[in-house]
């Protein structure tokens, strides 16, 4: 038997304040698509902000649907916009802010396995890293510098 051990880095910020301030801006912006979440069944907002390598930002809210859960992510609904408009741009960095309409939320909170898994193959298909940035509605701010340190075993298609 031989163990193999991961680690995962992330860097955390005290506040948004904090954050160099073309983040800050990307990090609105997934505050002004979390307010426009279409949330009724969960009750938790979430939104995304992308910047692509061509300068476009791009966001997306989650969407949910009375056939839960056939609903989709706010990740999900900026990354397959951004790959359908701007199918040759590269995601640089990735802003997310999620809140609770039951209690503030306060601590960091990533995507969702569903979003890191479609991260993921963005990653993997561009050849660049995505920098994710991730908060609740207010506190502290985690960065990690790729998926890789969210989904270190990744499923891709060289597995296929």
């Amino acid at each position: 038997m031989k163990e193999i051990k991961i680690e995962t880095t992330l860097y955390i910020y005290q506040d948004l304040d904090a954050l160099p301030k073309d983040i800050i801006l990307l990090m609105q912006k997934a505050f002004e698509a979390r307010k426009n979440a279409y949330a009724p069944y969960s009750n938790f907002n979430v939104g995304a902000a992308l910047l692509l390598d061509n300068g476009e930002i791009i966001t997306g809210n989650n969407q949910e649907n009375a056939s839960y859960p056939s609903g989709l992510c706010a990740e999900r609904t900026a990354i397959y916009y951004a790959g359908s408009q701007y199918p040759k741009a590269k995601i640089v960095q990735m802003a997310i802010s999620a809140g609770s309409k039951n209690n503030q939320t306060t601590k960091p909170i990533p995507p969702c396995g569903a979003c890191r898994q479609a991260i993921a193959e963005y990653e993997i298909k561009q050849d660049a890293n995505i920098e994710i940035y991730f908060m609740g509605e207010t506190g502290k701010v985690a960065k990690s510098n790729s998926l890789a340190n969210l989904l270190p075993l990744v499923f891709d298609k060289s597995v296929l």
